[in-house]
């Protein structure tokens, strides 16, 4: 991990960094060694930088870290062609009014998954070496189906926030059955892109104890700010 630059923003440190070709960014309050946060995205982490650094600041008040990574493919990452053309055919079928289908859905989303995890991974390895960040870790928003498979396949994070707002493979309900972390969950009833029915159904299969869905009325940009509070007091709960 290399860090290339970095800002105070109202006590909490940012600081760019790059691990290999990804880039990301990294929030740390005063109180250390911290808590982390992985904030995931859909995507385009410059574009997405003004809701990031609202999240991370919102973390920091609670004493979180927070770090996020950019996905394979966005940004200013090399584009690979299939799911250039996946992208492409779901925006088709949107436009024309379509349903979409589980095809494209599942070459949208599984090579994403497939590369965006090990990732995720390798970030929370040189994350955990600084001594600024501690334990434990937790996984809050971005592309679902990512958050399913490292709340399975990652042990160190210990309770997962995440927005149903994104396509999920049917396959990934398998995987939904076999999470055993806290789970918090935000579904905007009323978002234009989100099969609410699907977000429901996937809620259901979450295998863990302990879950609770949080919906709130309005669109996929509408998210009420006492949902983000909801959040930062479920991730103070579980990772303090």
């Amino acid at each position: 991990m290399r860090f290339t630059s970095e800002q105070r923003l109202d006590g909490v440190l940012e600081r760019e960094f790059t691990l290999g070709e990804i880039p990301g960014i990294l929030w740390t309050p005063a109180s250390a060694p911290a808590p982390l946060i992985l904030l995931g995205h859909p995507g385009g982490l410059h574009r997405m930088y003004p809701r990031l650094v609202a999240r991370a600041r919102q973390s920091a008040e609670y004493g979180f870290a927070a770090a996020a990574i950019e996905l394979p493919g966005s940004g200013d990452r090399p584009r690979w062609a299939a799911a250039e053309q996946a992208r492409a055919d779901l925006h088709r079928v949107l436009e024309a009014g379509e349903p979409v289908s589980e095809e494209i859905v599942d070459r949208l989303v599984l090579p994403l998954v497939e590369k965006a995890v090990p990732e995720w991974q390798a970030a929370l390895d040189a994350l955990l070496s600084l001594r600024e960040i501690g334990g434990p870790v937790g996984y809050s928003g971005g592309v679902i189906a990512i958050g399913i498979r490292l709340a399975v396949v990652e042990p160190r994070i210990s309770a997962a926030v995440l927005f149903a707002g994104s396509f999920v493979p049917r396959t990934m309900f398998e995987e939904a059955r076999q999470v055993t972390v806290p789970l918090h969950v935000l579904l905007q009833w009323d978002d234009e892109g989100n099969d609410r029915q699907m977000a429901l159904d996937l809620f259901d299969a979450f295998g863990t104890r302990e879950k609770t869905l949080h919906a709130n009325m309005g669109g996929h940009t509408g998210v009420p700010q006492f949902a983000g509070d909801d959040a930062a007091r479920f991730f103070a709960r579980h990772l303090s």
